[in-house]
């Protein structure tokens, strides 16, 4: 096993040639970050068979193992506490995992319906969580089996987070489930799809936006580069609207809103675009949601500029202190 103290997406393929490495192990967006290199001959030279991990947006997952002839993907779902964890064994593009359709009850999780904004299920008249069919989106729960240590779930040393992460009364009245907090879709066939984290998508315009979805098509549009959506509250309106961050000085705003256009829903197009120095991923090359969602478009506050996007224009107006302030009154409507 090799282990680098820092990762370099410049020299990770010729690292993998240096120590001859047929396996490698990735998290988060570095599989975007390696897509995002220059094409080098090193890039076919290795001779890694096989990459597990974490993260891999369905974007790009045909691209990345066309342009770097990985021939095994093992992309797996999971917390280290939960007890809801499946893995993608055979290459379906995408798919974080698989849950037999056939036999639920040797491996029982499911997905429930749920509120994607604030992660309440839904229930019945029973009072029971409802099921999603294939195609529906809902929360990845596993259920918990008091004295089975592969069903169980211990918590934390908080009490209170404990008790949000069990959902009772699930399959039937009484039982219990770890509630995984992400938002999830099965097919036909039983391939588990990751669509969000619940409290991330947002609704906006009548209509619930991914921003995991919004990122993956924008980032695509921007050759890889950093981005992060997020929504935002704006005076006078119901939901949030969609905001982008993205880090690239010399984009040209007004093709990516026309692209933007022709990829994306109405709804689904960010309201904002701030354009900021850099994007630091967290330790686990994750992308700072929380942080940025907590600044908004504040711009008394904020020295970066920022833009509001005009659709009908195809173009992007420059958020001024005049504009900023239309928007608090309601004058001005997005």
């Amino acid at each position: 096993m090799v282990i680098k103290r820092r990762f370099s997406a410049s020299q990770f393929w010729t690292d993998c040639i240096k120590y001859k490495a047929t396996c490698a192990q990735y998290i988060g967006e570095l599989c975007r970050y390696l897509l995002s290199q220059a094409p080098k001959p090193v890039d076919k030279q290795h001779q890694v068979k096989v990459m597990f991990g974490n993260g891999l947006r369905p974007q790009i997952w045909r691209e990345f193992v066309d342009r770097f002839q990985v021939k095994q993907i093992g992309e797996f779902y999971g917390s280290t506490e939960g007890n809801a964890n499946i893995v993608n064994f055979d290459n379906t593009p995408g798919a974080c995992g698989f849950v037999s359709r056939i036999l639920p009850i040797i491996y029982p999780v499911t997905l429930i319906k749920c509120d994607p904004i604030t992660g309440v299920p839904h229930r019945d008249s029973r009072g029971v969580c409802l099921r999603c069919g294939p195609g529906e989106t809902g929360e990845f729960v596993g259920k918990i089996i008091e004295g089975d240590p592969t069903r169980s779930f211990d918590g934390y040393a908080n009490t209170e987070a404990t008790k949000k992460k069990i959902v009772r009364d699930v399959f039937w009245k009484g039982d219990m489930a770890f509630s995984s907090g992400d938002l999830l879709e099965m097919d036909e066939y039983g391939y588990v799809y990751f669509k969000d984290r619940t409290g991330d998508t947002y609704r906006w315009k009548g209509e619930n936006v991914s921003t995991m979805e919004v990122e993956g098509i924008v980032s695509e549009l921007l050759r890889q580069q950093d981005c992060v959506v997020y929504g935002v509250e704006v005076p006078n309106c119901e939901g949030k609207a969609g905001m982008l961050a993205l880090a690239q000085e010399d984009v040209d705003l007004k093709a990516l809103v026309k692209d933007m256009k022709s990829k994306l829903a109405p709804f689904a197009i960010p309201v904002f675009i701030r354009v900021v120095d850099q994007i630091e991923a967290t330790g686990t090359f994750k992308l700072p949601k929380v942080k940025l969602q907590q600044q908004g478009y504040n711009i008394g506050k904020l020295s970066d500029p920022i833009y509001l996007v005009d659709l009908k224009n195809n173009d992007c107006q420059r958020l001024t202190k005049e504009l900023y302030d239309k928007l608090m009154s309601g004058e001005l409507k997005v």
